[in-house]
């Protein structure tokens, strides 16, 4: 009964949230796809469409280069579509060969540059996100506080007012850096390089393993030494542009790494797809980073820029790192592969991404009822 009395609002929510993710997911592919078009340009390419969402147009209109610039009826992802492409996914057309000026005309340097460039504009959208959160917000510094009883940390002997300087030999520079290296490295050994007082001192920890509920997201498994930030005002600073930008940087580099190992863990059986999300994982986050401020947002898209990025990089076909594939088989075969095979890894990338997407919901799926059942 309760939960039939919260429905209307929580499709108020869930209307708000997606609404939130629609436009943030519009930045991100139009930064991408203009990454692949911009540099096709400079090559020399010529590009028919350039499109926001997919389906019918509902809006478009001609630049004086001839590329139709046009928004579809369905609003998620887009594509680039230069001369010569046999459909949206940039496959040859078989019936003709290609001209000078059309993408698969170039040489193969030119059609990788051109293909990777969607991916680095997402890197570059985030790093300058992620450089604007830094610099917009009071950021809490590596200097330590109230050491948990019993804990790693204490046991490694730390102690209230150290200031961590490095960790296994990486440069800390906020207390967000020692939570994203320590929850990554649950039962590894770690090396911290610390300020006590002026002292310059080495202690060693190896973090706990810690279940965290999550909610919505599920439950993880991170690792925690059982330190918490100084309260002391000095602790507490703004971020001059060089550091925001090596923060960045920095921030790029953890989603990178964890991703992959992520991964890694995944192909060798030591973690399970339990963790994947999908569009209401990607829903949830943005709208609850909305909901706490402008700058937490950001921080999100620029979050959601570097994983679609790294993502696109993955040498699936039917993803920019999958015709990248291509042209290095190309280029060591001296000839491309031929229109059946590409058809079929081509099929084959579309029910990978398929397969994936529906796991990713199918756990939203189960998240929410699990959710709404608790109520």
């Amino acid at each position: 009964m309760d939960f039939l009395a919260t429905l209307p609002a929580t499709i108020f929510s869930y209307g708000a949230y997606a609404v939130i993710l629609l436009v943030a997911l519009t930045v991100i592919v139009f930064v991408h796809e203009y990454g692949h078009f911009k540099v096709a340009r400079l090559c020399g390419m010529k590009v028919e469409a350039f499109s926001i969402g997919f389906g019918r147009e509902i809006w478009g209109k001609y630049d004086r280069y001839g590329t139709r610039w046009k928004i579809g009826w369905l609003p998620i992802g887009g594509y680039v579509k230069f001369a010569g492409d046999a459909n949206a996914a940039s496959m040859p057309d078989p019936e003709s060969p290609p001209k000078p000026d059309e993408f698969h005309g170039k040489p193969i340097w030119q059609r990788a540059l051109v293909v990777a460039a969607g991916p680095v504009a997402n890197f570059v959208l985030a790093f300058l996100l992620f450089a604007v959160y830094f610099m917009g917000d009071k950021v809490l510094g590596p200097q330590l506080g109230e050491i948990m009883p019993k804990s790693a940390a204490q046991e490694a002997g730390f102690q209230p007012n150290d200031t961590v300087l490095r960790i296994d030999g990486e440069e800390v520079l906020s207390f967000v850096d020692i939570i994203a290296i320590v929850s990554q490295s649950a039962g590894k050994s770690l090396h911290f390089d610390i300020d006590r007082s002026g002292s310059p001192l080495t202690l060693t920890v190896i973090p706990q393993s810690s279940v965290e509920d999550r909610g919505f997201f599920g439950k993880i498994t991170i690792g925690r030494i059982g330190a918490r930030p100084s309260d002391n005002p000095s602790n507490l600073h703004n971020v001059p542009l060089p550091r925001a930008l090596n923060m960045a940087g920095g921030e790029i580099e953890r989603i990178v790494v964890g991703t992959l190992q992520y991964v890694g863990r995944l192909i060798v059986g030591r973690d399970s797809v339990s963790q994947l999300g999908g569009v209401g994982t990607m829903a949830k986050l943005t709208g609850d980073a909305a909901q706490v401020g402008f700058l937490v947002l950001v921080y999100m898209i620029a979050v959601l820029s570097v994983s679609i990025g790294l993502i696109n990089l993955f040498p699936i076909p039917m993803l920019d790192g999958g015709h990248l594939v291509f042209y290095a088989l190309e280029a060591i075969r001296r000839k491309p592969l031929g229109p059946q095979a590409q058809e079929w890894s081509f099929r084959i990338g579309f029910a990978v991404i398929i397969f994936i997407m529906l796991i990713g919901n199918i756990n939203d799926l189960l998240r929410a009822t699990m959710r709404n059942l608790a109520y």
